[in-house]
């Protein structure tokens, strides 16, 4: 597996840091486990955060601080040559059809086949992690061919995708794909025909709708 489409520098900076709400990370961790250029940023952000912390003493560091550390940390990001001999991309969550990626597993068992779907809408059907506290954790199964409401985030929307695929604005995205999006994008995902597209996402803020039916009916579906 060969992902096209990989974590912002931000996200990356952030889960290094142990800085993401623990939804997202949830979905950063599955995508890190079939990405090997993202471990491998990850493994250099970890190393860059480091030697920072440790020129900088951050016990006396006041927050803005550690606003213009972190903005240090992604330019050496952007700076640094690119990872040498980075590891292979592991396909292992992928190969048995039947088998969730292992970072889903406390939230959503280890088998396909197990997963009780709920109707959300035509074609569409979710299963909403319990008991998160920061935001929301859910799978999606959307059936090929279909077109979702346009909408754009209050917040943060971290989506990987598991089977199937979808196109937006912004591209196609496959299995191993990540979308990670922000407050400046709207979007409409459309599944490609054949097979129903899988995926996970977290919010960290309730999505945007700019269509009134779907703003009349994102109470019931609470995203």
């Amino acid at each position: 597996m060969n992902p096209h489409h990989h974590l912002d520098a931000s996200t990356v900076v952030s889960y290094a840091a142990g800085a993401l709400a623990v939804e997202v990370a949830t979905v950063a961790a599955t995508h890190l486990e079939t990405c090997a250029h993202c471990r491998a940023r990850v493994a250099e952000a970890e190393r860059v955060g480091g030697q920072l912390i440790e020129h900088q003493q951050p016990a006396g560091i006041v927050p803005d601080r550690f606003a213009d550390l972190r903005a240090e940390m992604l330019q050496r990001l952007d700076d640094a040559p690119p990872a040498i001999a980075a590891p292979e991309p592991r396909s292992a969550p992928y190969e048995d059809d039947d088998r969730l990626p292992t970072p889903l597993h406390p939230y959503f068992g280890s088998s396909y086949r197990a997963l009780k779907w709920r109707w959300m809408a035509p074609g569409v059907h979710c299963i909403r992690a319990p008991n998160t506290k920061t935001g929301t954790l859910l799978l999606l199964k959307i059936g090929p061919g279909r077109s979702m409401p346009v909408h754009g985030h209050g917040g943060t929307e971290l989506t990987q995708i598991l089977r199937g695929a979808y196109h937006d604005a912004l591209g196609q995205f496959a299995p191993g794909d990540v979308a990670d999006l922000d407050s400046d994008v709207e979007h409409q995902p459309v599944t490609v025909p054949g097979a129903a597209c899988i995926c996970v996402s977290a919010l960290d803020a309730p999505l945007r709708f700019p269509g009134w039916l779907a703003r009349k009916l994102q109470p019931l579906f609470k995203l």
